[in-house]
């Protein structure tokens, strides 16, 4: 059988398969003064978007015109009306022509209200949007360039809980900045300016307020950092707990523990709640002092305000400009001050996806070998490895040359070492020392997801997910013929069960294919393999799991499968690898023996030993069903 073509790539697949493109160095980290180092995400996603947020600002200050220009006007009228009523001239056409201009120019102010509302609108919610989808499109595709172990070791519901929690966090952080900070950074500059052109002696009055309110925050942030810190990591606990409570959901009914599952829920769910209070609490407190505070200096700003006028240095009027653009200021620190909490929430949770982005155990394929297709050579040059942070080897001074079309079984122990040199020819490891060269290139060189298009996996355990089997056997696949689906449903031996299926191949599977047996589900997976036409072909303990029927079946389609390309067999039942070219024998990460079924089993050694074992352990099964 011919290679089949690749499935065809969107414009700059290649590109987005091994970079984390655009918004990935939002979270790179940098050395800063002092040695720290810090991610500068907000320099950075600023920057990003510079120009966006000036025009923002800038039209911001149309938007809140009448905000200003309220206090001012009304000042004016209440000057004009006072001065009128006390000057022996009464109400003059003048005092009319000053009170219908203050009116119209207020009135256009609060028109162009709507129109510059909805522009910035338009200008902050497409770079908003924009970020957002950035950020997560980031997030997804570092998840997919990390190495298997990283996978393994951050358990799942950490992993959503970052994604589907945290990253929403982020988000609102920057929207946080967008919608409220700029703006009443803006505001108090430019309130404070009017009040520093009307009067500078009332304006050094207003200066009260922001050491008040920046002394409050100072007392409040480690409290707030802290419980925002711990309400996060008690998410994410919460998060990994109900991801294993729905794995285990059969083994717990099985076994009756449905009540202490209950229990360990419920105690999580206790803490994460008792952590949120201590947070609310904590919000509740500084918001209450920040009210206190601001409107016990309002008070006091009235007061001297109307002092001020009862001894001539201000007009009557100015009273109520002063005291508006004081609570604006106040009402725009306490504006800042409010979000504090927030934004401590957002920066935990970027300190939190900052810990998927950067990670560094990520598979690269920028400046490899692309790989227009592959013979199927494999080669193994006294190959070791062991996993991070260890120190034993799991597989040690490995060698082995397979020819294209060859079918090697693996064989030994739980824990030999068979699984970690499938993995190590997926890609998904990579030797600690020593060569595996693919075609005779070191697989350190190539690019591993190109290399993936020419080798199909089937796992232990049979991987599916909720849709119809057509779906499940061409998951990926951007295109494929007919003829190629049918080829791989008849090698697999489907059409042996779904022609009883009420929708055949369309028929629903169910989550994790719970609707299916054990032996039909791997056929499946094995059909999925087949129809990919891979050069090379892993079959990880494929038949472990299955009764002595469902083996027949799989053992089948896999002896039908294996023809023309590169083999690799993990086997359980060592009787399913008789007709192997070669089988290799391991015991603690070494290869203790090597050769055919019938030239193991006359050595009577290892193999010998193994096999004895396994048909022991297989009639004993058999007489315990009986």
């Amino acid at each position: 059988m011919e290679a089949a073509e690749k499935p065809k790539k969107t414009r700059n697949l290649k590109r987005s398969d091994n970079v984390i493109p655009d918004y990935d160095y939002l979270f790179a980290e940098d050395s800063v003064k002092g040695g720290k180092v810090k991610s500068r995400f907000l320099r950075k996603i600023v920057k990003m978007n510079v120009w966006p947020l000036i025009l923002s600002s800038l039209v911001y200050i149309l938007q809140a015109a009448p905000t200003w220009a309220m206090p001012l006007i009304t000042a004016d009228i209440i000057n004009v009306a006072t001065s009128a009523v006390n000057s022996a001239a009464g109400v003059t056409g003048e005092v009319w022509r000053r009170i219908i201009i203050d009116s119209a120019i207020l009135a256009v102010l609060l028109v162009q209200n709507v129109p510059t509302t909805v522009w910035r609108w338009r200008i902050t919610s497409k770079m908003l949007r924009s970020t957002s989808a950035g950020i997560k499109c980031s997030v997804i595709r570092k998840l997919q360039s990390l190495s298997i172990t990283y996978h393994k070791d951050m358990q799942t519901g950490k992993i959503q809980s970052k994604f589907l929690k945290d990253t929403d966090s982020v988000d609102t952080l920057f929207n946080l900045i967008v919608q409220s900070v700029i703006p009443n950074i803006i505001s108090v500059v430019i309130s404070a300016a009017i009040s520093v052109y009307k009067n500078g002696l009332v304006s050094l009055f207003f200066l009260l307020v922001i050491p008040c309110n920046v002394g409050l925050t100072f007392a409040f942030r480690k409290k707030v950092s802290m419980r925002n810190r711990d309400y996060r990591l008690k998410t994410e606990g919460m998060s990994m707990r109900l991801t294993t409570m729905l794995e285990m959901m059969a083994v717990t009914k099985a076994h009756g523990l449905e009540r202490k599952e209950i229990s360990s829920v419920e105690n999580s769910i206790r803490q994460l709640t008792g952590s949120g209070r201590r947070m609310d609490n904590t919000t509740a407190y500084f918001g209450a002092w920040t009210w206190v505070i601001n409107n016990l200096l309002s008070v006091t700003c009235l007061v001297f305000c109307a002092i001020l006028a009862l001894n001539n240095v201000i007009e009557v009027g100015d009273i109520v400009l002063y005291q508006s653009m004081f609570t604006s200021i106040s009402a725009y620190v306490s504006g800042l001050i409010s979000i504090v909490p927030q934004l401590g929430t957002g920066f935990e949770a970027l300190n939190s996806v900052s810990e998927i982005m950067n990670a560094t155990d990520v598979e690269v394929s920028i400046g490899k070998y692309d790989i227009p297709t592959i013979e199927g050579r494999v080669e193994f040059k006294d190959v070791y490895y062991r996993y991070p942070n260890t120190t034993q080897y799991v597989v040690q001074d490995f060698n082995l040359s397979v020819e294209p079309g060859e079918c090697i079984a693996i064989v030994g122990p739980s824990g030999s070492g068979k699984s970690t040199i499938m993995n190590l020819i997926i890609g998904l490891l990579l030797p600690t020392s020593g060569e595996l060269l693919i075609d005779g290139k070191n697989i350190k060189d190539l690019n591993l997801s190109e290399y993936r298009h020419f080798i199909s996996v089937v796992p232990q355990n049979s991987i599916l997910f909720a849709g119809t089997i057509r779906e499940n056997i061409t998951y990926g696949l951007s295109g494929y013929s007919e003829e190629d689906f049918k080829k791989a449903v008849e090698m697999a031996n489907l059409d042996e069960f779904v022609k009883d299926l009420p929708n055949g191949l369309d028929t629903d599977v169910g989550e994790h294919g719970d609707k299916l047996s054990g032996g039909q589900k791997q056929r499946i997976t094995i059909a999925r393999a087949l129809i990919r036409n891979p050069r090379i072909l892993i079959l990880d303990e494929a038949t472990s799991a299955l009764d002595n029927i469902s083996e027949y079946h799989v053992q089948k389609a896999i002896s039908s499968s294996i023809r023309g390309r590169t083999t690799f067999i993990v086997a359980h039942r060592l009787s399913t690898i008789r007709d192997a070219d070669r089988i290799i024998v391991m015991d603690n990460g070494v290869a203790v023996e090597m050769g055919s079924y019938q030239e193991l089993m006359d050595k009577k050694g290892k193999f010998y030993e193994l096999k004895c074992l396994n048909d022991l352990n297989l009639k004993t099964a058999e007489e315990g069903l009986a």
